[in-house]
């Protein structure tokens, strides 16, 4: 195989999914994209006529997924690895934003990408080989005001990630959930769906960190190609791990969150010992 591997990627038009198919490419991988629109589909073919493949596919388009999985493995032959990467963030203050927007992001955000695996699973399961990289968020480990929705999500994709390491784990099949901290991607630009404000009491804590992340977009200090170079290391290790940080903003602000829980689980150690027996 002289590592060489096809990778199926969601959301191959922007972010991290767009300079992930342009690195996988560069290095002589093949790369089967989703996106939900035919001028979409032909500008990422046009990266290489060999060794590009576009897929319409919309994430939550439930019904479709089996089938359009089924026509990839039929058309191209064993995907190696799936980088479940399609996803958006919703920011909104939890009591302004409608359930409804809640739902959205659940719905391309965690039932999506648990949509494609399922659906690529029964080959990896077959094959006795695989691997699943989940695109989630330092999001998923730490939080912010403004966000609830999106880490909501996250925290929800790096559960599953973690479960689903542990059932595959027995067929050779990994899963790592990749969660990277500020990217130059459009996520906080016109990728981010944003509710509009409605309620004063919040306007104080509230207005400067959606104005900061504005006007932040573009500047953020992780280089998304890099990034990309990073997940293809990863992809190539024989032991690679169930969950990677991406960026040192990821790597100190969780360092920070977790030993601050660790704090407090030993603060509150006897209270949490006296419900036993």
């Amino acid at each position: 195989m002289n590592g060489i591997k096809t990778l199926f990627i969601t959301g191959v038009s922007s972010g991290f999914g767009n300079a992930l198919a342009q690195e996988a490419l560069a290095a002589g991988h093949r790369v089967i994209g989703t996106v939900r629109s035919e001028a979409a589909l032909q500008a990422f073919e046009q990266l290489s006529a060999e060794r590009a493949h576009g897929v319409l596919l919309d994430v939550t388009d439930f019904a479709r997924i089996d089938s359009v999985v089924a026509a990839t493995e039929a058309a191209h032959g064993p995907v190696d690895v799936l980088v479940n990467n399609a996803g958006y963030g919703h920011e909104g203050i939890l009591e302004e934003s409608p359930l409804e927007e809640m739902r959205r992001q659940f719905d391309v955000n965690v039932f999506g990408a648990v949509a494609v695996t399922k659906a690529f699973l029964p080959y990896f399961r077959q094959r006795r080989a695989g691997h699943i990289l989940n695109i989630t968020s330092m999001g998923g480990t730490i939080t912010m005001p403004g966000i609830a929705y999106y880490c909501g999500s996250k925290f929800a994709l790096e559960g599953i990630s973690d479960t689903l390491s542990k059932e595959l784990q027995p067929f050779n099949i990994f899963v790592t959930a990749v969660a990277p901290g500020s990217f130059r991607t459009d996520w906080a630009g016109r990728s981010m769906q944003r509710t509009p404000r409605s309620i004063a009491d919040y306007d104080a804590s509230f207005d400067p960190v959606r104005q900061a992340r504005q006007e932040k977009s573009g500047r953020q200090l992780g280089d998304p190609h890099k990034a990309a170079r990073a997940m293809l290391q990863v992809i190539a290790s024989p032991t690679p791990p169930a969950h990677l940080l991406l960026g040192s903003d990821a790597l100190n602000l969780v360092r920070d969150k977790l030993s601050r829980a660790a704090s407090e689980i030993d603060q509150w150690e006897a209270l949490t010992r006296s419900t036993d027996g």
